[in-house]
């Protein structure tokens, strides 16, 4: 504005003050009634160059068509002020419960899960490391790892716009989807990207040092989830075939098939070979240390996996309503198919077939819930109840590898044989943004399978040969037989 006012002083008043009095010198009071009119004429164009580049207000038919829009949770009325142009309360509220799900998941869900199957001098560790990874990944997360992968950058990797959640603010939408907070998306993403490397933990139980465990974790991050994350879920990645008409591989993938389950467990898979065998491993028993725990650990997963999977709608509608059911129908018909293989192959339904089972289908039917229908969630849960359970039965004891948890069997075979099923299944019935991917889509999912399995194994022998010569991998045979809990971390789950 200064300038604009000498502008007006120098080259418009004195000609004015000069034709009005026939060149003769104004009078003050003229000279202040002609800078008044100026400035009012300055004023009047500074707020009509304003209201040219402020949005209309909405007409009544388009303040119905965003109520409309809220409701089916579908995209605002485009190029004017919204009168609700925050999240939309109820969709968010969803999605606030979803991410404490998620959360809920973790801790301590999953680390009772694990926690149990332990043995009891180790169960505390099992503890530490679960929350260990939830503060350790919550700081790269907010530092970069939001950024890198949900902002801008190539088909493989976000670029540092957002990073330390930069532009993420709690009342803007559309990061994630219409109605939904963007810090709330972030927060939401923030939990798929703790329980993640989390997983990994079951497969080389009892054995790794808590140190080698964080910088493991640390680097993963970087070289595999960051990525995939990115590539699968981000509008320019590589394999998202919803939201990148430019990509490469069209794939689909609701809440984590290859992203979360493949990752993980392809990666749980190269990191227990190239520990090694525990200790006494196949000459010593090493049962759960608690059924108990086990079960309400699975329990807790299932429920929080209704955050994972319906949450991952974005929104509380239909499409979350169908991720629920599929969700339902699929843990609950793999962990009676998996007790029932038991029974017929060995002799008894164990309750550690049953909680296997309930999680493997929950694992089957995460890249598909909000693709397939009601009908072929069951499938999806007989084919999880049965193909996961031989991994864990028999193909463990064949290659002689120490799963400790079955995280490879559950999750490695589980998020693969799920991302070729939603490629088989997928309907729009279920979900309209498939009718556009049918075409070829088993072909895409192969593809993103394969480069998922690649990426994670190369990725995941490079991070554990470096961390090996950094920090070591491996508890010394003598922590190892008193158990991690007193030598890693001075505490003992249970005393007496």
């Amino acid at each position: 504005m200064p300038e604009r006012i000498g502008a007006i002083s120098d080259a418009g008043i004195a000609p004015a003050f000069g034709r009005l009095h026939m060149n003769k010198a104004p009078s003050l009071p003229l000279r202040v009634f002609a800078l008044l009119c100026l400035l009012t004429l300055g004023a009047f164009s500074a707020s009509a160059e304003q209201t040219a580049a402020t949005p209309p207000e909405p007409t009544v038919e388009q303040r119905l068509a965003d109520l409309e829009a809220y409701v089916n949770n579908t995209a605002r009325t485009p190029d004017v002020a919204s009168k609700i142009p925050g999240p939309g309360p109820g969709h968010n509220a969803w999605q606030m419960t979803s991410t404490a799900l998620v959360l809920f998941m973790t801790l301590p869900g999953l680390a009772l899960f694990y926690g149990g199957l332990v043995r009891r001098k180790n169960v505390l560790s099992v503890l530490a490391q679960c929350l260990g990874i939830a503060g350790l990944v919550t700081i790269l997360w907010w530092a970069v790892g939001y950024s890198l992968s949900f902002s801008g950058g190539n088909a493989f990797i976000g670029d540092l716009a957002n990073r330390f959640l930069n532009g993420v603010e709690p009342g803007n939408t559309g990061a994630g989807y219409y109605w939904i907070s963007d810090t709330m998306w972030s927060m939401f993403q923030l939990t798929f990207a703790i329980i993640t490397p989390a997983l990994i933990l079951g497969a080389i139980a009892e054995r790794m040092k808590f140190s080698a465990v964080l910088v493991f974790v640390t680097i993963w991050m970087f070289l595999v989830y960051f990525p995939f994350a990115h590539m699968v879920w981000s509008g320019t990645g590589l394999m998202c075939g919803p939201l990148n008409p430019n990509a490469a591989i069209k794939a689909i993938d609701f809440a984590g098939g290859t992203v979360v389950h493949m990752t993980s467990g392809w990666s749980a898979l190269v990191l227990c070979l190239i520990l090694g065998k525990r200790n006494g491993y196949g000459k010593v028993a090493m049962p759960p240390h608690s059924m108990v725990l086990c079960m309400v650990g699975t329990g807790m997963l299932w429920v929080g996996w209704y955050g994972f999977n319906a949450g991952s709608a974005l929104g509380a509608d239909a499409i979350a309503s169908n991720a629920f059911a599929t969700t339902t129908l699929a843990a609950a018909t793999a962990g009676f198919v998996w007790a029932l293989a038991e029974w017929i192959l060995r002799g008894k339904p164990s309750v550690l077939g049953f909680c296997s089972g309930i999680v493997a289908g929950l694992v089957v039917i995460t890249p598909g819930a909000g693709f397939v229908t009601a009908s072929s969630s069951v499938i999806i849960g007989i084919a999880a109840g049965i193909i996961p359970f031989l991994a864990v039965a028999y193909l463990k004891k064949l290659l002689g590898y120490d799963d400790a948890l079955d995280t490879f069997g559950v999750h490695g075979v589980g998020g693969t044989l799920g991302a070729i099923l939603t490629g088989v299944f997928a309907d729009e019935k279920a979900n309209s943004v498939v009718a556009g991917l049918k075409d070829g889509l088993l072909g895409n999912q192969l593809k993103a399978v394969l480069l998922t399995i690649v990426w994670s194994v190369v990725a995941t022998a490079v991070i554990a040969f470096l961390v090996k010569v950094i920090v070591g991998l491996r508890s010394s045979p003598e922590a190892e037989s008193a158990g991690l809990d007193i030598t890693e971390h001075g505490e003992e789950g249970y005393i007496a």
